[in-house]
């Protein structure tokens, strides 16, 4: 089972034909309540967390030199792209690494291609191991959120590869800002299938109420502590 890169140039692409990228766009679910609610929680998150955030910074840098931040092409609230941040978790030379251990692993390769995440990544450096247990790699995604293009509780943003293992559910997803936690994080995480984690983000979007992203919110911090389905 491969997915091979998908393309957004033209007017037929898996992403165009779910018809949202033309005319005004439908408002996010939560609408303005969800987004002021998001902007002051990750402004004072990212206040009272600067010096955690240099620290992971300064030993991102020190650990072999290369950049402190990835940004990533994700799909955003009604198909518009936009660079996800991340603390560098991986090698710097981590295409290849890719590459050469697929090429090498059927088992991996099969798993890639499956879920787009690896039990045993080569690419992961030690500092990242320990920012992708506790999930702290995560923390940049904070700007992401203040800047709009994400919110605190969401479906996890996907990228490009992603919208055929999507199917229909697509269709919900570009209902939502995507999440810097959501309820596939506090369901299992990447223990759960893909096909269940679609269901889930359908399941959110169609139930959405501010009550459930308190519940989803307090529920990450216990997950985060158990590191359950971290890798």
């Amino acid at each position: 089972m491969t997915h091979e890169p998908l393309t957004f140039e033209g007017a037929q692409t898996p992403l165009q034909s779910f018809n949202l990228l033309a005319g005004e766009a439908p408002a996010a679910i939560g609408g303005y309540p969800k987004r002021m609610f998001d902007a002051l929680v990750a402004g004072i998150c990212l206040l009272c967390g600067m010096p955690v955030l240099l620290f992971i910074a300064i030993a991102i840098k020190l650990s072999d030199g290369g950049p402190v931040f990835y940004r990533d092409r994700r799909i955003g609230w009604n198909g518009t792209h936009f660079r996800c941040m991340k603390f560098r978790s991986m090698s710097v030379d981590s295409a290849a690494l890719l590459r050469d251990y697929l090429q090498k692993n059927q088992a991996a390769a099969l798993e890639w291609a499956q879920t787009r995440k690896l039990k045993s990544d080569p690419r992961v450096t030690r500092v990242g191991y320990l920012l992708r247990k506790s999930s702290l790699d995560e923390l940049p995604q904070l700007i992401n959120v203040l800047r709009g293009e994400m919110s605190l509780v969401g479906p996890r943003p996907i990228c490009d590869q992603e919208v055929s293992m999507y199917g229909e559910v697509m269709q919900d997803y570009l209902r939502a800002r995507p999440g810097l936690t959501g309820v596939w994080q506090v369901s299992g995480r990447n223990d759960v299938d893909y096909g269940k984690r679609t269901r889930l983000d359908r399941e959110y979007i169609h139930t959405w109420n501010f009550w459930k992203d308190l519940w989803i919110i307090l529920r990450t911090f216990r997950v985060v502590l158990s590191a359950r389905g971290c890798y």
